[in-house]
């Protein structure tokens, strides 16, 4: 078998549900389904129980991290408007400030602008302010703001054509902007949620086939590609009131490569837009000797029975895709190899570039 070597992909928004919700997953199966995938590391999104917005829940997140995750991992902070000072002092910790503009999971959305506009004023960063601004109220209140302040700023999984437009302008306009885009917003369109039910069910949600198009054809001015892998059981997508969210971790390379094969996009773009321009949005360090093996002439129908994660199901299931993860190599071992998970939980390191690895409640985790 002739591989492919590939730098081992940087997934800049996940949601591995640790603290609160592991019957969906849990930082030890996530990281695996990760590896799984040719993921190295993983961007943690704040929308956990507790929510990741002080010291304490940043302390507990973090511990458990370094104890459990398998791949390297950096945190996000969120915010409900009213914790500003936690934010000044946990600004340097973080992979970046995350906003919810608009309802989603979770119970961290602010709307009124009199809690956005300090937030904006205040962020120490280093990271940068990431906001989930489905609708186009939301996200030109988000560029608006940037424009007054500033302030760096990274929109979450763009979806609709009329966003992207928005984004565009801002960029020829010179403001400090960047966007990613996921593979169910690149691969599914309404028509399939049709099919899928409430397992195609997130947010945003799946947008028509002209913005679908929009997003490939503006792949050019993507900054990375994430993949909102965000868990929930069958048996919660079946209830009265399905929550929104689906996975991807172990689906995204895969997707893409099969992308490349139909010559929708080179693999140097695909590093680019998996690896190198995360390291350039997040301040983080990569793994070092970390690298992944690729049969890029594996052809499959992706299956939920082969599955890392603990939800056990994908909607791209039955998809054909060409393109397979051999092995992952992290940190100079195999971490992964042909379906196998060899990483121990606690190998994972944190990412995030001047973590103060000497203060007491981190000490004895680094």
């Amino acid at each position: 078998m002739t591989t492919l070597k590939l730098p081992g992909m940087i997934d800049a928004h996940v949601h591995l549900r640790e603290p609160g919700g592991t019957h969906k997953e849990s930082v030890t199966s996530g990281t695996a389904a990760a590896l799984a995938g040719g993921v190295v590391g993983v961007l943690e999104m704040p929308n956990t129980n507790p929510a990741t917005t002080d010291a304490d829940s940043f302390t507990l997140k973090h511990k458990l991290y370094r104890s459990k995750s398998r791949c390297d991992f950096g945190l996000f902070l969120g915010s409900d408007g009213r914790n500003l000072d936690a934010l000044n002092k946990l600004g340097n910790r973080a992979a970046g400030l995350k906003l919810y503009l608009d309802n989603t999971y979770g119970d961290l959305c602010i709307q009124h602008p009199a809690l956005l506009e300090p937030i904006w004023e205040r962020w120490p960063g280093p990271g940068p302010i990431c906001v989930h601004a489905e609708s186009t109220q939301s996200l030109s209140q988000a560029l608006s703001l940037t424009a007054r302040h500033s302030q760096r700023l990274h929109i979450c999984h763009v979806s609709r054509e009329e966003n992207l437009r928005l984004i565009l302008a801002a960029k020829e306009q010179g403001l400090p902007v960047t966007f990613e885009v996921t593979p169910h917003h690149l691969f599914f369109t309404v028509e399939d949620a049709k099919r899928l039910g409430p397992f195609g069910m997130m947010k945003p949600s799946l947008g028509t086939p002209h913005d679908r198009e929009a997003l490939w054809q503006h792949l050019d001015a993507v900054d990375c590609i994430a993949t909102d892998h965000a868990p929930h059981t069958r048996e919660e997508k079946l209830g009265a009131e399905p929550p929104p969210g689906v996975p991807g971790l172990e689906t995204a390379l895969p997707l893409l490569l099969t992308a490349v094969d139909q010559g929708k996009l080179d693999i140097s773009r695909l590093i680019e837009l998996t690896y190198l321009n995360p390291l350039r949005i997040f301040p983080i360090t990569p793994p070092p000797d970390t690298w992944i093996e690729v049969d890029p002439n594996a052809r499959y129908q992706l299956s939920n029975c082969s599955l890392q994660t603990r939800c056990g199901w994908t909607p791209f299931e039955d998809m054909w895709v060409l393109g397979r993860v051999v092995r992952t190599w992290f940190r100079g071992q195999m971490a992964f190899e042909l379906g196998k998970i060899c990483a121990a939980p606690g190998t994972g390191h944190d990412m995030v570039q001047g973590f103060p690895v000497n203060q007491t409640e981190f000490r004895n985790h680094t």
